[in-house]
């Protein structure tokens, strides 16, 4: 956008002070984590956080921010068009399930305007950041990695300030080529990284909270990330796709003063907040910290955890964490087949999972799990003893999937090496024509829908609900499981 060979189009808006229009991309033709069926655009359980630190970038640079949150639009297009009017540059965060979306939209923008410039950013860029601009070809910069100081850079490029190829983690278009910036680098200390500025989806507040068409959370509802990155490894999982750039281990923590500064300023506006970390409860004696600074700050807002591993029970933490107001916790199952949780490298048994849950159950937490099904070697006898084994703890939510082979992940690059997936692909259901699985991607999702009905059609279960309900006196549960069915 700088260099002299590039469209100098794209500067014909050059200003002090700019207005960047991002948007959330996600696609509305796949099945989501809820639910085998299509999503409905109104079941959002959180806001796009990611954005709303790039926000917090720009409004820190002197900038104006719009964010679009495409699945909570009625008319996206209209939307889009609408902000297209006033905005110099559109930032989108991409997902690689939504990329087919995503290069629909940033075609749109350019017929429209086709001089305004569009930055891509996301998981997917990191995951192909060679290749996302030959698949978006609708789009001018493609940020490799994090993005929170590169968008700055980006800015002072458009401006005509800086040049794209002393930015890190850059990739941008040339007339007919593509070329990189500097190599991606990591933020290391995340306590350097200013508050999301939440302020940027206010017009959406009352939105948040949903799964599967029913509010989970009580609105309103915002998001925290104390930590990014997983310790673990397991087999299926893009969670480190930062390792392209570093460690695959790179495990990396807020302090518990910078986490509880930021809930402090939460707690007089919001009812709920969702921790979106991949697994918080990875180091005990700091989620301890952050207990005691909760309960220290005396709130009601109501925690859900979307990432805590099977082998962190911990009776004394867990009792701290009702305290703190936590409400809801996630975890990956996966499997009721020891075999395959060995396979996917989960490094917890069936024994373990049973206690944790049982633990959950007793402190009347909200209990939501997820299942795989589709593993190379499972048989029809796996998925029963799946379906038999989520039957038989007391869970509050269940969701079963097929396998996907998702870039970034071990599976995937597995896959590839043998030759069964192509390294430029995108998403893979795990599917028998490809000797990935032995059943059909059609066959997966059947038997995913039928785990569902399994699961939630059950006396056992919906007295079990119906207890806790009545216990807790909260019966946010009754329209969720009843969705499902």
């Amino acid at each position: 956008m700088i260099e002299n060979d590039i469209n100098r189009d794209l500067l014909s808006k050059n200003k002090d002070k700019m207005k960047f229009a991002l948007l959330n991309v996600t696609t509305t033709f796949d099945y989501d984590l809820y639910s085998i069926k299509r999503p409905s655009s109104s079941s959002v359980l959180a806001p796009p956080l990611g954005l709303l630190y790039i926000g917090r970038s720009l409004e820190d640079e002197g900038h104006n921010v719009e964010i679009i949150d495409s699945p909570l639009e009625n008319n996206l297009m209209d939307a889009i068009k609408k902000s297209i009017k006033s905005a110099d540059a559109i930032g989108m965060q991409i997902y690689t399930y939504g990329c087919e979306d995503a290069s629909k939209i940033a075609q749109y923008i350019k017929e429209i305007d086709t001089s305004m410039p569009i930055i891509i950013g996301g998981s997917h860029p990191t995951i192909h950041p060679n290749t996302v601009l030959n698949d978006i070809t609708s789009a001018d910069i493609s940020v490799e990695g994090e993005g929170e100081y590169s968008i700055k850079d980006i800015a002072k490029a458009i401006q005509g300030k800086k040049k794209l190829s002393k930015i890190p983690g850059v990739h941008y278009r040339d007339k007919s080529t593509i070329k990189k910036g500097k190599p991606p680098s990591i933020i290391k200390d995340l306590d350097y990284i200013p508050f999301p500025s939440r302020h940027l989806v206010d017009k959406y507040e009352k939105k948040y909270g949903k799964v599967n068409n029913a509010f989970l959370l009580k609105p309103l509802v915002t998001a925290i990330e104390t930590t990014r990155g997983c310790p673990n490894v397991c087999r299926f999982c893009t969670r480190n796709i930062i390792k392209n750039i570093s460690d695959p281990k790179l495990y990396r923590k807020r302090s518990v003063k910078s986490v509880i500064q930021e809930i402090s300023e939460l707690v007089d506006k919001y009812k709920s907040l969702y921790i979106v970390d991949e697994n918080f409860l990875a180091d005990k004696k700091r989620t301890n910290l952050i207990m005691d600074g909760l309960i220290e700050l005396g709130s009601n807002i109501e925690l859900m955890i979307e990432g805590a591993r099977i082998d962190s029970a911990d009776r004394e933490l867990y009792k701290k964490m009702k305290k703190a107001n936590v409400k809801i916790i996630g975890y990956g199952i996966e499997s009721g087949n020891q075999d395959v949780l060995d396979f996917y490298n989960k490094k917890i048994t069936l024994e373990q999972t049973r206690k944790t849950i049982n633990l959950c159950n007793e402190m009347n937490f909200i209990i939501r799990a997820t299942f795989i099904l589709g593993a190379p070697f499972e048989t029809k006898q796996h998925f029963e003893k799946t379906i038999q084994f989520a039957c038989s703890l007391p869970l509050d939510i269940a969701i079963f999937r097929p396998l996907s082979y998702c870039p970034g992940s071990v599976l995937w690059d597995e896959a590839v090496k043998q030759g069964k997936i192509m390294k430029n692909e995108n998403i893979i259901i795990a599917d028998s024509e490809r000797d990935l699985s032995r059943f059909t991607e059609e066959e997966l999702k059947e038997f995913s829908s039928y785990a569902f009905k399994r699961f939630y059609i059950r006396p056992k279960y919906i007295f079990h609900e119906i207890f806790k309900m009545i216990r807790s006196n909260d019966f946010r549960l009754l329209k969720v499981g009843f969705n499902y069915i």
